[in-house]
């Protein structure tokens, strides 16, 4: 079985098969820059993360593009109110494309942490204002749109399909129009193109209606269509922006330039807190960087990137995510278990000189590897099941483990277990690295050496009832990064 998805245009599981043969376009809605990343964009920019990666590890020639939205996006989501970055702007005294280059330098950072591969293409909206102008003029020529006191509105009841994404009708969209609508406007669901801009709005640009500035839609229409051509494969982007963000871009894009916009569209469900949608509107939101330093108070430690990215993939990417410390701890356990069995792998490898194999291990291994790769692909391409993905990564933990109390193996079986980890779980998922994090003091040997001693030493003082200097030795290595688990009869050890 080949690569399906679920296309929500279709709303089937649609066999996947690019538009141009070996090649594939995708387009994924890029942040807000006005504020730090939080779980949310995680999820999201994780989701699309596998998705990139899983097209390449099939053999597509990829072209990721990702917007970075740096005006234009106002605060009601729609067309009222002020644009988000100038809210955040003023608040701090800076100009508002100063808060775009803080926060976008901010998002990459910790895109990069949660080992997400850079998208082929980052435009900003700011930089394709005159191909904005260019469609808008399109779309009045065309019929599709009109012009009100320098502002210009694509009148929906034109575009016959509009509503084919969302599945909502248009007299169903006229009923839950809110009271207040701007009278400009003909009919209460037409959008805004481009909005005119009042004198001491700062983010403002010349054009035939007068000095103003894009609407939202419009932006990525524009440039999605300017680097994957008119029709492309993919569209990808969170299921609060399906209506009516996505929606308009169809409209807009398809009445510009007859023909179909995005072959697919994809959209990864919500993080939730308390089963209510955690985002910055709602002030519920937790930022990445709270989550690698444990510094929000939901959370009792810090964690790793990759935990996180652990915690993304053992959810669908189109089911909702309810976050909790529990769930991150969770997360963050079985990242440990991947990673130290990788690296014990890793190590055997470097340290053994046995040359002769075991055929009967051999024909073992080849035949656990052969597995692995089928039940893997299985769950990918059934929608891209990572959670499904990730318990085949499991099961090759726990063969793994079980192999290596064998001291008579080869390097020549050792190696092909370790290039299937980097594989599966290293180009497609993403939470197997080329190289892990030092613990930063000392080699490895001597802080075995140093945690077994503080081990026997808080045993020492558990026996003498000194609970209070057992405690304070577990929290002393709970500080350098040592967490201790107490089982019948041992203590054992992992670093966070």
């Amino acid at each position: 079985m080949g690569l399906r998805l679920y296309n929500s245009l279709t709303r089937n599981k649609d066999d996947f098969v690019p538009l141009k043969k070996g090649r594939v376009g995708v387009y994924v809605c890029g942040p807000t820059v006005y504020g730090d990343a939080h779980l949310g964009h995680a999820k999201s920019y994780v989701s699309f993360d596998i998705l990139v990666r899983y097209l390449r590890y099939l053999g597509f020639d990829v072209t990721y593009v990702q917007n970075i939205t740096d005006v234009g996006h106002l605060t009601d989501d729609a067309d009222e109110g002020e644009d988000k970055l100038v809210v955040a702007a003023k608040k701090v005294k800076k100009h508002p494309m100063a808060i775009a280059e803080l926060y976008t330098a901010s998002y990459f950072s910790d895109m990069d942490a949660l080992n997400n591969v850079r998208p082929d293409i980052c435009p900003r909206a700011s930089g394709h204002i005159v191909e904005q102008i260019e469609m808008v003029k399109i779309l009045l020529e065309k019929g599709y749109a009109y012009e009100v006191n320098g502002s210009v509105y694509f009148e929906v009841s034109k575009f016959a399909e509009y509503g084919k994404l969302s599945g909502r009708s248009l007299e169903e969209m006229k009923s839950g129009t809110r009271v207040q609508v701007s009278k400009e406007k003909k009919n209460p669901e037409d959008f805004a193109l481009w909005k005119k801009a009042e004198p001491d709005h700062v983010m403002q640009w010349p054009s035939p209606w007068g000095m103003g500035y894009p609407g939202w839609h419009l932006e990525c229409s524009v440039m999605s269509t300017k680097y994957l051509g008119k029709t492309f494969d993919i569209h990808g982007g969170g299921l609060e922006n399906k209506f009516p963000h996505h929606e308009c871009e169809i409209a807009q894009s398809e009445a510009a330039y007859d023909v179909p916009f995005a072959k697919f569209w994809l959209h990864n469900n919500m993080v939730t807190v308390d089963g209510q949608k955690m985002g910055k509107s709602l002030n519920n939101f937790i930022n990445l960087k709270q989550v690698f330093s444990g510094s929000h108070e939901k959370l009792t430690r810090h964690y790793s990137p990759l935990a996180v990215r652990q915690l993304v993939l053992n959810s669908h990417y189109r089911s909702p995510l309810d976050f909790s410390d529990a769930a991150l701890f969770a997360a963050q356990s079985g990242y440990d278990r991947i990673s130290e069995t990788v690296k014990k792998l890793r190590k055997r490898i470097q340290t053994t000189i046995n040359i002769n194999t075991n055929s009967n291990r051999a024909k073992e291994v080849e035949d656990q590897l052969q597995s692995t790769t089928k039940s893997f692909e299985a769950a990918m391409n059934d929608d891209l099941n990572t959670s499904i993905a990730l318990s085949v990564i499991f099961k090759l933990v726990n063969f793994t483990n079980a192999l290596l109390n064998d001291n008579t193996l080869s390097k020549e079986i050792l190696i092909p277990i370790e290039e299937k980890f980097s594989q599966l779980g290293g180009d497609v998922l993403g939470i197997v690295v080329e190289e892990y994090p030092s613990a930063g003091v000392g080699d490895d040997e001597l802080i075995d050496e140093l945690v077994e001693g503080f081990i026997q030493e808080r045993a020492n003082a558990r026996k003498k009832k000194d609970f209070a200097g057992a405690d304070a030795i577990r929290d002393r290595l709970d500080h350098l990064g040592i967490l201790l688990e107490d089982k019948p009869g041992e203590t054992v050890w992992r670093r966070k």
